[in-house]
């Protein structure tokens, strides 16, 4: 079963959204800046500053990677979360997908 999870900002994601903007400001740079490097729109940026939960996930890697700090992002959800046995029936899937 699936929990669904509300579309409010939650403190965490509001508390990365005050580091994004943080970091953005000790180096100088505008909102605009920032949004070009990423490849969004300012509005979009702007959006991710306010801790907008329908941002991509895509557009906050693009941001960690400019930022030095995408590496941090796969240790958020350790491999223990994931069963061996469900990690190679998974790899079996795939492959039997691929082989069609």
């Amino acid at each position: 079963m699936l929990t669904m999870i509300n579309n409010t900002i939650s403190p965490e994601l509001q508390e990365v959204a005050e580091r994004l903007r943080m970091r953005r400001i000790a180096r100088g740079d505008r909102q605009s800046d920032m949004a070009a490097r990423i490849g969004v729109s300012v509005p979009t940026y702007r959006r991710m500053e306010r801790g907008d939960p329908a941002t991509p996930i895509g557009y906050w890697v693009k941001a960690m990677r400019l930022l030095g700090t995408v590496e941090r992002l796969a240790d958020t959800i350790p491999v223990s979360l994931f069963d061996e046995d469900d990690l190679k029936n998974r790899k079996r899937v795939r492959r039997r997908a691929a082989s069609r």
